[in-house]
């Protein structure tokens, strides 16, 4: 039986910031210490499990190579369970493990409220540059920064199953998660004229299978990094989705996600059918085809639309729900809800794509610009439209066109604003927030799968988390109630 997907994005922002000395770096770094300096946050990232170069086909591909561990780089854990920090040149927010594809909404939206407080709090810094945030994933200039989904997914299960599995669902769920683009900036159409495209990621993808993240990057990533027991779980590390502003875009774009993995993880997947004979082609004709007409060419032959794939592998998850229930998804009712939106988005798309331009993003940026080319008689190539393109994802509220947009709402302000502080509850994460919260001052380091206590005396402490599903609310409540102390709670614990 499917295990259950507990799941996480980390997303890496963009990030302007002007003058003849801007350095995304610096930029980026003001950020996340000026953040962590107003809320008092000062524990360090443990890099000691960190081991991006393992390859979960058990060999790597000569001359591949595994992505740096910067470990010299603003780096903090809050109280929410999250993870802040820079990667590489951009401020990246990795949401805490989320039990269910609705709470990973939330607290990717609370990401975007600390990014928000990031630079009002930057902007307090003395003498610092004003930065401003982007949530997209390129810079217009070739660049690309990814938006990353993870997935705890069985061990046993062969990955050549999961390739198989997951290539057609990521070449086509483009469809209702892209992100939208103004032209493109790759060779990857050749001649090709594209004014817009549906995912702002999908043209930087060269590979079917790989172990990169910024260079031939691979439709399916095979890093084999599970932050919990290594016998038992494999974190899935998906590098193809675009940073999604909509909120049913992300949760379609993790819900189908988590349910296609519990479906390949109980053999019930059409893969035969659904195989494509070039799935990176195939990844960059469906970005391409906004009319959602281009035929894909099957392995065996034959052509098959990316709306067409969408419905088969809907119809195969109405009947795995049917035979083995919701419960790897979040159970019946978060399950329930996923298939009528999925449903309702591809009656949509099939029917009448501007009916969803309140709930997609691709569709309501197109929708925006394409008003503005109307009013001032614009062609695709008018350096207007890149500068409305970029305006969509501003993060400021106040120059955000996204925010002006009255785009369908999956959770409320409230809920987002107690995650910026609080972990959720029925994962590991509680565990990690809550001791964070408590007591600050004993933890010195902290990871996914553990935390390192200093309590005085004694020996620094490891206390493993290698079940996501342990150390929740439930586990482990009563636990901060009735200790007084670290000490306390570490010897509890022991015994």
């Amino acid at each position: 039986m499917a295990i259950h997907k507990v799941s996480g994005i980390e997303t890496e922002y963009g990030v302007h910031t002007a003058g003849p000395d801007a350095n995304p770096v610096s930029a980026s770094s003001l950020l996340v210490n000026a953040y962590a300096a107003a809320v008092d946050r000062r524990t360090r990232w443990d890099f000691e499990d960190e081991t991006p170069d393992k390859d979960a086909r058990g060999y790597a591909r000569e001359g591949a190579l595994p992505p740096a561990v910067e470990t010299h780089l603003a780096n903090t854990v809050l109280t929410n369970g999250a993870r802040y920090y820079v990667d590489h040149a951009h401020p990246e927010y990795s949401t805490p493990e989320c039990f269910d594809p609705l709470e990973l909404v939330c607290h990717d939206k609370a990401g975007e409220e600390v990014l928000r407080r990031s630079m009002l709090a930057a902007a307090s810094v003395p003498n610092a540059p004003a930065v401003v945030v982007y949530k997209n994933n390129s810079d217009g200039k070739g660049n690309s920064y990814g938006c990353h989904e993870n997935y705890l997914m069985d061990r046993a299960v062969p990955f050549t199953n999961v390739v198989a599995g997951v290539t057609p669902h990521f070449v086509t769920r483009q469809i209702y998660t892209g992100a939208g683009k103004v032209g493109t900036e790759t060779s990857a159409f050749g001649s090709q004229s594209v004014p817009y495209q549906i995912s702002q990621r999908a043209e930087f993808f060269e590979e079917l299978v790989g172990l990169e993240t910024t260079l031939k990057r691979p439709i399916v990533n095979t890093r084999d990094e599970p932050h919990a027991d290594p016998k038992r779980f494999r974190r899935l590390h998906v590098i193809v989705g675009d940073a999604n502003l909509a909120e049913v875009a992300t949760f379609l774009k993790v819900g189908t996600t988590a349910l296609v993995l519990a479906m390949i993880e109980d053999d019930q997947f059409p893969t035969k059918q659904l195989t494509l004979a070039d799935p990176v082609r195939a990844m960059h004709q469906v970005s391409a085809d906004v009319d959602l007409s281009t035929p894909l060419r099957r392995a065996e032959g034959s052509t098959i639309t990316a709306l067409e794939v969408q419905w088969e592998i809907f119809a195969a998850a109405r009947r795995y729900a049917k035979e083995k229930g919701l419960d790897a998804v979040g159970g019946e009712q978060v399950g329930e809800m996923l298939l009528e939106r999925w449903e309702a988005v591809l009656t949509g798309l099939e029917s009448d794509p501007s009916s969803l331009t309140g709930q997609i993003d691709w569709l309501a940026k197109r929708s925006l610009i394409e008003a503005y080319r109307e009013r001032h008689g614009c062609s695709w190539d008018d350096h207007r439209l890149a500068a409305l393109d970029l305006q969509y994802h501003d993060l400021r509220p106040e120059r955000s066109l996204f925010k002006r947009l009255p785009m369908e709402r999956l959770v409320d302000d409230e809920s987002v604003a107690a995650a910026v502080t609080q972990p959720p509850r029925r994962t590991r994460a509680w565990f990690r927030g809550r001791c964070l919260a408590q007591w600050p001052d004993a933890v010195v380091t902290a990871n996914w799968d553990s935390l390192v206590f200093d309590v005085g005396g004694d020996p620094l402490r490891r206390v493993p988390m290698m079940d996501p599903l342990k150390g929740t609310a439930d586990h482990t409540a009563s636990l901060f109630e009735s200790c007084d102390s670290p000490s306390e709670l570490l010897e509890r614990l022991s015994s």
